[in-house]
């Protein structure tokens, strides 16, 4: 983002566009760590988050889309690219901000509102610190350059059932970025007039950022006053639902944070860290796949991958770190090489 706006060429978009599709990877683990912590899976609180999942999931896909439809290709699959744990976001969004692995606590709601949050919509600002602000940078070179959109080795996927603006589409068009860009944009932060999510999957959903300062603040947000609209965390209760005690996963995973896992502790994490590389490894691959049936058949196995991660995640959340904290293990999403 430190790039002067009038200096952002082809080589400029492809480089933000690898960084888009990291930063959306990087909120997955630590979202998913936090929804399978719930312990009670069918709770309202697990289903907003498991929502918001999705469509992470769906921005991940938009984002690949972005990048192959102007010939570059998502990298994934490798110990250096992949996030980790603690770590900064990818792509220079809210610098200073240090991510992290554990359980649904006050701390993690925090985090991922900080993650999700807006920039104020009547600053005069520059920074570009934000989700919505990178995404409105990479928009404004792909105006400035739609002979770049070629449409090539486009993923596609169906989930309308998740929501209306979850599906993974087909990026042909200058109009077809623009509502891939403001699907992303505005699942996570809103509009400037408005909290609630305009592709939402139920009635009255909220963005993503205000859903978790709900959980965060234990109360539903509401609108207090008209003309113009204020908004305040003043409605019904919220309670914090309960959740497994999952610690902090620590830089270079658990045994490098000195808490060496026991054999049966140590499989389990191995199986969701395979998991999760062959995950990133069939992803990568459907994207530079030539034949459309091909690239859904990879992609399909990708998503596989990816529900078979919690199983693991959920057991080692019932194991106690050895260092008496009352805190247990959980998923270290590090990359093996195959």
């Amino acid at each position: 983002m430190d790039e002067p706006a009038e200096d952002r060429g082809v080589d400029w978009l492809k480089e933000s566009l690898q960084q888009a599709v990291m930063l959306e990877l990087a909120t997955l683990p630590p979202y998913l760590c936090a929804l399978w912590s719930i312990e009670d899976q069918s709770s309202d609180a697990a289903a907003a988050v498991r929502r918001i999942v999705f469509d992470e999931m769906s921005h991940l896909g938009l984002a690949g889309n972005l990048l192959t439809t102007i010939e570059g290709a998502p990298r994934l699959a490798g110990e250096k690219t992949v996030p980790k744990y603690p770590g900064p976001l990818p792509g220079g969004v809210r610098p200073g901000l240090t991510v992290f692995l554990s359980g649904l606590t006050k701390q993690s709601l925090d985090l991922f509102s900080r993650i999700e949050e807006p920039d104020d919509p009547v600053a005069k600002t520059e920074t570009h610190t934000s989700i919505g602000a990178f995404y409105t940078a990479i928009l404004e070179v792909f105006r400035s350059h739609p002979e770049l959109i070629t449409g090539t080795r486009q993923l596609r996927r169906p989930m309308t059932h998740h929501g209306e603006g979850n599906s993974v589409v087909a990026l042909t068009s200058l109009a077809d970025v623009e509502k891939a860009i403001g699907v992303i944009k505005e699942q996570g932060e809103g509009t400037a007039v408005s909290p609630e999510n305009p592709h939402p999957g139920e009635e009255d959903e909220l963005a993503h950022f205000y859903v978790f300062r709900e959980l965060f603040h234990g109360r539903k947000l509401i609108r207090t006053s008209q003309d113009p609209d204020h908004w305040e965390f003043a409605g019904d209760e919220i309670p914090m639902p309960p959740a497994l005690p999952m610690g902090t996963v620590p830089a270079g995973g658990w045994e490098a944070g000195g808490l060496a896992p026991d054999p049966e502790t140590k499989e389990l994490l191995d199986a969701g860290n395979r998991a999760y590389s062959d995950m990133l490894r069939f992803l990568e691959q459907a994207w530079q796949a030539d034949l459309p049936a091909t690239a859904n058949s990879l992609l399909t196995k990708a998503i596989g991958q990816m529900f078979s991660l919690a199983e693991p995640a959920q057991a080692l959340m019932q194991r106690d770190l050895p260092d008496g904290s009352g805190r247990t293990y959980g998923p270290e999403f590090r990359f093996i090489n195959a």
